[in-house]
């Protein structure tokens, strides 16, 4: 796409955020390369209990997506996002031993993701904001506007919402759960809790775009 278009694409507060969320979530096949490798742990430490086995296949097909991704050339972002993920889970299960543990970074992720969208809003400052300052080449500009501000904040909660329901979930299982029923349990909550939740917040935020059209602001060059 030309600067001329993409100008054009991002002519609206809405449209800019609409084509940010878009880029951050990597579409269908990144929600399928998110899910199998916990998918496939999740079944193998059921199946064997053997832990070890079990964190070498999940991270075997995360290296595999990835040689996928780049024999084909196409972006590798959200498959190492991914992989790095699932290698701190396996850093974790394997210094405990505890399968349960392979959740455990996910779980404390969400958490401080809650807090710290959290923080921006009661601050002011709605992270959400800060894709159109991306878009804008103004950081922090938008800041200015009294209604984006209300609308990024409206969006940033929804973003959060999302965490803090993962979080409510699976940490009383986490803590509570024992033996295959809590890794069968967090395993299947985290596959059900990941993107399906994570792209119904979308389809409300797309929603609440659609129902404005708030000019964007380039940023002013100094005299």
């Amino acid at each position: 796409m030309s600067a001329e278009a993409e100008d054009v694409a991002h002519d609206t507060v809405e449209a800019a955020v609409r084509a940010q969320l878009g880029k951050a979530f990597g579409g269908v096949r990144g929600i399928i390369e998110a899910a199998v490798p916990t998918v496939a742990f999740t079944v193998s430490w059921i199946a064997t209990e053997e832990l070890k086995l079990s964190l070498i296949i999940s991270i075997a097909l995360s290296v595999l997506l990835l040689v996928v991704r780049v024999v084909q050339r196409s972006t590798p972002q959200f498959v190492i996002n991914s992989l790095i993920g699932i290698a701190i889970g396996a850093f974790f299960a394997s210094r405990t031993g505890d399968a349960k543990d392979y959740f455990l970074p996910g779980i404390l992720y969400n958490g401080a993701y809650s807090i710290a969208m959290l923080v921006s809003i009661v601050a002011r400052w709605p992270l959400v904001g800060f894709l159109i300052g991306s878009v804008t080449g103004d950081p922090t500009g938008w800041h200015k506007d009294p209604g984006i501000v209300r609308l990024c904040t409206k969006l940033t909660w929804l973003l959060m919402l999302p965490c803090v329901v993962r979080v409510a979930v699976q940490l009383p299982v986490y803590l509570f759960g024992g033996g295959d029923e809590a890794v069968a349990a967090l395993g299947l909550a985290k596959i059900a809790m990941g993107w399906p939740l994570q792209v119904a917040a979308l389809a409300a935020m797309v929603w609440l775009l659609s129902r404005g059209r708030t000019p964007i602001k380039p940023p002013v060059a100094p005299a």
